[in-house]
């Protein structure tokens, strides 16, 4: 798995950091500390986009927590 959005077939889509990187420097001229102390819910409202998809559901959590268990 990429860290910069690409995926490997079966795994969970990585977090698309390079668009966000561009969206929130590039396009709303934010200061970095901005970005970091944004969500992502709040980063699409700041750019006039809306989230897709009703959120993570019972059955989301339980393929992160299969694919991304924690180590101890």
């Amino acid at each position: 798995m990429s860290a910069t959005g690409g995926t490997a077939p079966g795994t969970t889509p990585a977090f698309p950091w390079d668009d966000a990187l561009s969206l929130a420097l590039g396009r709303l001229r934010w200061r970095p500390r901005d970005l970091w102390r944004a969500t992502p819910r709040e980063l699409l409202f700041a750019a006039g986009l809306r989230a897709s998809g009703a959120g993570l559901g019972r059955d989301g959590l339980a393929r992160l927590i299969q694919d991304h268990p924690d180590t101890a």
